[in-house]
């Protein structure tokens, strides 16, 4: 009955649009009045396309700007249509099906809403929804590693986490959490022991090995890494824009600054922050 309502509901206002939508890209696909660029895509040729309008739909939520998440929510569904689109011209699927999909997930996922299961907080709708989603993938025997549903092209410090995540599951863990302080120690050692060979490829392989403690210790404190980074790229971004503006109402070029000077207009930065920080 739930769905019956809902779609009803729905249906008059956004059908006509979707359906226009999804001309429209039928038309920009069509190998005789489309246009050039759109039919010479591929799937893999338009996956960095979809991977930016996700990170453009992150930072719009990150800065607060409504509007803007507006538009960036379009171009994302744009990218599920265009591959709807390919789809459906090789007699995959089409777009009703991915909705379908869609749908049916949605309801199998959530028996705590759909069904008779209870849910009295987000912790048990997250050992719900894994249980839901255990079912429906292949059985252990049948992959050749636990690790295997996590992509590949996701981003390295996601992958990472996600990676550390699943192994840990099936108890490659650390007893305490200050046992994987010890390791990024270790692995910072062996790191600095890599700098004075010279070996560059020991020591890419080294830091990637700093970097993937990191990851587990952000784990186990339940931290987003990928999260973080950003927030710490942000960071960076707002002093070193705000040590460019200083710089020049001193009339003082970056270049001729000396390492005092920007370690003094460094301090500045994190002074302003503080004392916006006690203000709020």
């Amino acid at each position: 009955m739930w769905l019956t309502v809902y779609d009803t509901r729905m249906t008059e206002k956004n059908t006509p649009l979707m359906d226009e939508l999804l001309q429209i890209m039928a038309r920009l696909r069509d190998k005789d009045t489309g246009c050039p660029w759109d039919i010479e895509q591929t799937f893999k040729s338009i996956v960095p396309c979809t991977i930016e309008e996700a990170y453009e739909v992150a930072d719009a939520i990150d800065r607060g700007d409504m509007k803007h998440l507006k538009e960036e929510l379009g171009d994302l569904l744009l990218q599920v249509v265009f591959h709807s689109r390919m789809a459906e011209e090789e007699a995959l699927f089409c777009f009703s099906d991915v909705v379908d999909t869609l749908n049916k997930k949605l309801v199998s996922r959530h028996p705590h809403v759909f069904g008779d299961e209870v849910a009295k907080n987000s912790e048990e709708v997250l050992k719900i929804w894994q249980i839901a989603k255990d079912k429906e993938k292949k059985s252990l025997s049948e992959k050749k590693s636990v690790l295997d549903d996590i992509p590949m092209n996701f981003p390295a410090l996601m992958r990472a986490q996600k990676l550390s995540k699943k192994a840990a599951k099936v108890g490659f863990e650390w007893v305490q959490t200050e046992d994987v302080i010890d390791k990024v120690i270790e692995e910072l050692n062996e790191f600095r022991d890599e700098i004075n060979s010279g070996n560059k490829q020991k020591q890419a392989e080294e830091l990637g090995d700093v970097f993937f403690t990191l990851v587990n210790l952000s784990r186990r404190l339940d931290i987003e890494c990928e999260e973080a980074m950003r927030s710490c790229n942000a960071k960076f971004y707002k002093r070193f824009s705000g040590m460019e503006q200083e710089a020049k109402s001193q009339g003082k070029a970056l270049t001729d600054l000396s390492l005092n000077e920007w370690e003094g207009f460094w301090d500045m930065q994190k002074a302003k922050e503080k004392t916006k920080e006690k203000a709020a």
